[in-house]
């Protein structure tokens, strides 16, 4: 302990330094973390870092992607369901049985079930890295919202083809009407679990007396408490995290107080972005145990990474075909939810660039890290190194091709703007203010009318609103007027909401402006 405690320190020092030489060069910090990781990796007298299996999935993905459900446009979702489900569940399996097919049979020892194994890994993309790369350029808030849909939903998909294929690689069989109720289970029960657990944290925040810490606290081991008990009873665990993290996103107006919410953004911001860290470079740090296991099969080096090319050439042939694929179907049987564009050819370059989004990360590495050394009656578990090895390849050049490529994609595609016949963001943003300002002012007038007139405070305070002034000198909030502001404010909250039913607005200037609510309410502790 004394030796590794240093060395995870070191560890989250070399993340934040990497971070920050990322934004300066204005690439995806995972690029960098990756390869800094192998890099380190290669200074002798290291100390091994070692996680076991059974806790590699338990550790990283509770909280990753319960964060990730906080933050998503649930709306969005709604609005693009289509899509995003056909992504997330079909273009999943279509990749992991090209991937099970071809290194069925080009690959010497790969059984179909290995191959599915392998699918089941490297099929889902992740959303990390995506979002890390994108931040850099503008995409459509459609285009985005699919991305960030797929990646919260394409995670279980992939798991359970994982967790199939890891059951048939053990027992050497698979009994198809077992796998399908086993299947059905594992979605209606994953869903329905974080579903009832989210609502019964929901009411332990609401009616417990908790404060900020407390709040927070409860939240960090909300998503591992959905997670554990899902799996108990062998249904989804990511299933049950993003469902009741979806649930309780939903309502965090109803449950967190203000205090709550933004210390929580902070708290959650970092925690995850420590987590990443570590799993990016924990990817380049396997990597030289992972080159001895290959030697100690006779698997020479440059076959394996030939193998590794080969992969991720299908991962990404797999997804643009399947990108192209439901472009068609949808301009065929449901043309009406087609995306608006400019011009048909950019219609046809959004599949291209979706397709060319599938970066890999955390997930994949944390499958392919679960994978048993050796099965329960002490055989060693076939191609484990090679596995691990294909995944890095496949990790660390969709991560490096096409995430430094694609901002020259998105450039020469044309979709740096808003292609979507949507409301330009500024715009909407104007005109959101704009509304909330007439609210305010409506809600003052109706109801404490007769308090505003003859009270100069009062009056001061509707003529603040009115003309949407910054006051300097805050001596005129006294108790009265403290309690119609905290009202106000809650009245502008509930105008939001109603706005945010508008298909029209974009939910992230919604939450932007419900978080500058919470920091005026916090303001107003401390005057």
């Amino acid at each position: 302990m004394h030796s590794i405690l240093p060395f995870l320190l070191a560890m989250i020092m070399v993340i934040v330094l990497l971070n920050m030489w990322a934004a300066k060069l204005k690439i995806a910090y995972p690029i960098l973390l990756v390869v800094g990781g192998l890099l380190i990796s290669f200074i002798p007298g290291l100390p091994m870092v070692k996680i076991h299996p059974d806790l590699i999935f338990f550790i990283f993905l509770p909280p990753m992607l319960f964060e990730a459900a906080w933050s998503i446009s649930f709306k969005e979702m709604k609005k693009w369901w289509r899509i995003i489900g056909s992504f997330a569940f079909l273009v999943v399996f279509f990749t992991a049985l090209s991937v099970a097919l071809v290194t069925n049979y080009l690959l010497p020892g790969f059984t179909i079930g290995l191959g599915f194994l392998l699918g089941g890994i490297v099929s889902p993309p992740d959303a990390v890295s995506t979002g890390a790369i994108t931040k850099f350029v503008k995409i459509p808030n459609s285009t985005s919202a699919i991305l960030e849909g797929e990646s919260l939903l394409n995670d279980a998909s992939s798991l359970i083809i994982f967790r199939f294929a890891l059951v048939a690689v053990g027992t050497g069989q698979f009994i198809w009407q077992d796998a399908a109720l086993s299947f059905v289970w594992m979605i209606v029960g994953g869903a329905g679990i974080g579903l009832l657990l989210g609502w019964i944290f929901v009411q332990a925040h609401k009616y417990l007396p908790t404060d900020a810490p407390s709040d927070i606290a409860l939240m960090l081991i909300e998503p591992y408490f959905m997670y554990w008990i899902a799996e108990q009873v062998h249904s989804s665990g990511v299933l049950a995290v993003v469902s009741g993290g979806l649930f309780m996103s939903a309502r965090r107006l109803i449950f967190l107080s203000s205090t709550s919410r933004i210390r929580a953004f902070s708290v959650w911001e970092s925690f995850i972005f420590i987590l990443n860290g570590i799993v990016f470079m924990i990817i380049g740090l396997e990597l030289p145990e992972i080159i001895g296991g290959l030697r100690s099969k006779g698997i020479p080096l440059s076959t394996a990474i030939g193998y590794g090319v080969l992969v991720t050439g299908i991962l990404i042939a797999a997804r643009i075909i399947s990108s192209y694929v439901a472009m068609a179907a949808t301009l065929i049987f449901r043309p009406s939810v087609a995306p608006a564009v400019s011009s048909s050819r950019t219609r046809w370059t959004i599949p291209l660039f979706l397709g060319w989004t599938g970066m890999r990360g955390v997930v994949s590495l944390a499958a392919a890290l679960s994978i048993p050394v050796a099965f329960d009656n002490g055989i060693a578990f076939p191609n484990r190194d090679l596995i691990l090895f294909i995944t890095f390849v496949v990790i660390l050049l969709t991560l490096v091709v096409q995430g430094l490529t694609l901002p020259y994609f998105i450039d020469r595609m044309g979709l740096s703007g808003q292609i979507f016949n949507e409301e330009a963001e500024e715009s909407a943003k104007q005109k959101m203010k704009h509304g909330l300002k007439e609210h305010v002012y409506k809600f003052l007038k109706n109801k404490y009318d007769n308090e505003l007139n003859g009270h100069a405070g009062m009056e001061k305070f509707l003529k603040h609103w009115e003309e949407k002034s910054k006051a300097t000198d805050d001596s005129w909030m006294n108790e009265k007027t403290k309690v119609i502001f905290v009202e106000l404010l809650e009245s502008q909250r509930q105008y939001l909401t109603e706005l945010n039913k508008n298909s029209s607005i974009n939910e992230e200037l919604i939450q932007q402006q419900l978080y500058q609510i919470d920091l005026e309410e916090e303001r107003l502790k401390v005057i």
